[in-house]
């Protein structure tokens, strides 16, 4: 008999369906992650599950799976489907099921057009902030969209901006035509088509190969992933100032929403509160790693550029005419009715979480201030218990 990857994979789920049945409030809850062990995202997630432990007095554990339980591409199903209790899940995998959520996320270009030193290279926190904000209390239809996937939307991630790492260099518009770039997003995929490059959908596991292999030319994504995704063994130039934006479509502990209902009032607060210590580290995590992943691009010899000041500026004039596309994609695709409404209202969120998070020193306090101005808000008795 052959035993194939498919039917291992079965076997294995099987066997922890039928080793730990439904998970109940007594139980160690199973975390599925699609990023390798010993990864930041790993680091982070473990973290998640140090947190759970503390705030919910020893009541819950968590036991964190990366890249083994489930896929990156699995996690949404699998997380439905009681595989996994919780899950670290992408929605761009998943347009269809997560149009609203996606069509905010892709309006994250729109960091090219707000004030560097306005900013203060804390871009990533204010989406984060404002991202999360939107999704639990602006954003009705996010919510229907986890519901509908039997999930519980409990916290967030977010990458650090977002650029072209390449193994050739692509500063300038002649550079770029032609290239073959993995996406994260159909507002990455549209910018690289305007200026004549073809958009490849990979998932974060076939980065690495995809690159070495030549199926890709560059990836479209944050220079952490030099460490986490090995992209260092592969990359040779970076240009990290375009297209800009950054990831921020990611339910960091997506609940199966049986497991939340199961658990007490004062769990979920608490798992609540460890959703905003996550949703902090997780941008502030990347931040901090960022200076060892540029020390590694140094070591390995990756160059690193500057885009052409042609370029960069055709950059954001997409940005600025892709603010109305974006909103005539998500309506004509997938039907979402009111996209010029939830971003101008997410537009004004994001400005206000600027002047928030501009004197947050440490993960702790930035911690404090998600719960503050946000997951302290939800009224536990009534969210996700419909």
């Amino acid at each position: 008999m052959v035993i194939t990857k498919s039917v291992t994979r079965a076997f294995l789920v099987a066997m922890l369906l039928v080793g730990f049945g439904q998970a109940s409030a007594s139980e160690t809850l199973r975390l599925a992650l699609g990023y390798p062990p010993g990864s930041k995202a790993d680091e982070v997630m473990q973290k998640y599950a140090e947190t759970v432990k503390q705030y919910t007095d020893g009541s819950l554990s968590v036991k964190v799976y990366p890249m083994s339980l489930l896929s990156a591409a699995e996690i949404s199903d699998g997380v439905r489907d009681g595989i996994a209790d919780i899950g670290v899940m992408y929605t761009v995998y998943f347009p269809a099921m997560y149009p609203h959520t996606n069509l905010v996320n892709e309006s994250a270009m729109q960091l090219l057009l707000l004030d560097p030193e306005t900013l203060n290279g804390k871009e990533a926190l204010a989406f984060e902030g404002a991202m999360s904000e939107f999704t639990l209390f602006h954003c009705p239809e996010c919510l229907t969209e986890y519901e509908k996937q039997n999930q519980v939307y409990t916290a967030n991630a977010t990458s650090i901006s977002y650029g072209l790492l390449c193994t050739t260099p692509v500063t300038n518009k002649a550079q770029l035509k032609g290239k073959r770039i993995r996406v994260a997003g159909s507002h990455w995929s549209r910018w690289a088509q305007h200026f004549g490059a073809s958009s490849v959908s990979l998932t974060i596991n076939e980065t690495l190969e995809g690159l070495s292999q030549g199926v890709i030319d560059c990836s479209i994504t944050s220079p952490v992933e030099l460490i986490n995704l090995g992209l260092g063994e592969v990359v040779t130039d970076m240009t990290l100032a375009i297209p800009g934006g950054l990831y921020a479509g990611a339910s960091a502990a997506g609940f199966n929403r049986n497991v939340w209902q199961g658990l007490t009032e004062e769990q979920r607060r608490a798992i609540l509160r460890a959703g905003a210590s996550t949703t902090a580290l997780s941008p502030w995590a990347s931040l901090e790693q960022k200076e060892e992943a540029m020390a590694l691009a140094d070591k390995e010899g990756i160059k690193q550029h500057d885009p052409d000041p042609e370029l960069m500026a055709a950059t954001r004039e997409f940005v600025k005419a892709d603010m109305n596309t974006i909103v005539d994609y998500y309506a004509k695709n997938h039907g979402v009715k009111r996209g010029k409404e939830m971003l101008d209202s997410f537009h004004d969120i994001l400005v206000r979480w600027v002047d928030l998070v501009q004197d947050v020193d440490s993960a702790e306090e930035l911690e404090k201030l998600y719960w503050d101005e946000i997951f302290s808000k939800v009224d536990v008795a009534s969210y996700g218990m419909k």
